[in-house]
């Protein structure tokens, strides 16, 4: 460590900041050099010889977008994404497809069709489904 290196250690302990905070004027190196203990460095702080440099101004801290449901503007589907809305639409068709099935109400090669409808996005709910399925009579009705 070089002997300059120490004193601006030994000042920022002093002044009781970090090291990039203390400035040792360039004229005045070769007696800053010369300093060896605590009190040495803190008679070259009295001179003026070592400053600690003022704070930079802080940034305002910015403000965090308000995402709370009081302050969603716009259409019902521009608050919810498309993915969501995909989600939110697939996922009971899937179920209704599925519980179809294990009732016995649509055949295995029913319900392969059927579930490749549903990833094509041809039913808008389940109801819709259900209508779909009744008008070509694939669904078995109970008598």
């Amino acid at each position: 460590m070089t002997n300059l290196r120490l004193q601006k250690r030994l000042a920022a302990q002093i002044l009781k900041v970090g090291v990039s905070k203390v400035w040792i004027d360039p004229t005045k190196i070769e007696e800053v050099k010369e300093a060896i203990t605590k009190n040495d460095v803190r008679r070259l702080i009295e001179k003026g010889y070592i400053k600690k440099l003022p704070d930079k101004p802080k940034m305002p801290k910015k403000r965090r977008k308000r995402r709370g449901p009081g302050s969603k503007k716009g259409a019902k589907h521009s608050i919810v994404d498309k993915k969501r809305r995909w989600i939110n639409t697939v996922r009971p068709l899937r179920k209704l497809a599925k519980q179809l099935k294990e009732e016995g109400k649509i055949d295995q090669k029913t319900f392969k069709q059927l579930y490749r409808w549903i990833k094509g996005n041809m039913f808008r709910s389940r109801r819709h489904m259900l209508l779909f399925l009744k008008q070509r009579k694939l669904i078995k009705e109970e008598k």
